[in-house]
């Protein structure tokens, strides 16, 4: 499984690519940051960010793109650009077909760390461990997409298994009824 992990934000918004499965060892297969300066004008700005995060969409072909959630905080600007930046990651997949998955980052740091609220620090150190890397990856906008896409590939096809046995357990119900002439 290849995923694409986005951290996003308007003037940092980070970009990992793992490969893997569960189980297994991941390899990194990039790291970016797309960086925007604060002084250009905002569709400029994400102009930039769509066109980047196009690229690597197109270049590495994810089997899945998964963002870190956008949850509310105190400065709404931050929170708007953030949005933006993820919705861009979104239009990228879904132009492909490619599903797209969010994740809290309470989420991630459970799944990298084994605690919901670990550090950057914490998560930075995991993601270096897992992924085998020689150094660090930074800023903590490019650990933290590795770190999504690393959460997704340990939970996601666990998560796709429990979907796929809902749907079927929903499709045998509808069979079912239809042989018995129930109607909803």
């Amino acid at each position: 499984m290849r995923v694409l992990g986005v951290d996003p934000g308007l003037t940092r918004c980070g970009v990992g690519v793992v490969e893997g499965i569960a189980g297994k060892p991941l390899t990194m297969l990039h790291v970016e940051v797309i960086r925007t300066p604060p002084h250009q004008e905002l569709s400029a700005r994400l102009l930039a960010i769509s066109e980047a995060l196009e690229l690597v969409v197109e270049r590495f072909r994810p089997d899945a793109v998964v963002v870190e959630r956008v949850f509310a905080q105190h400065n709404v600007r931050t929170v708007t650009g953030t949005a933006q930046a993820a919705g861009f990651a979104a239009i990228a997949a879904a132009r492909r077909g490619i599903p797209v998955r969010l994740h809290t980052p309470s989420e991630v740091k459970a799944a990298i760390t084994g605690s919901g609220t670990a550090d950057k620090a914490q998560v930075t150190a995991m993601v270096t461990r897992i992924l085998k890397l020689s150094e660090a990856p930074h800023p903590a906008d490019a650990a933290d997409a590795l770190a999504l896409a690393i959460c997704h590939v340990w939970r996601g096809a666990a998560q796709q298994r429990i979907a796929d046995a809902a749907a079927q357990q929903r499709a045998s119900q509808l069979a079912t009824n239809r042989i018995l002439g129930v109607r909803r």
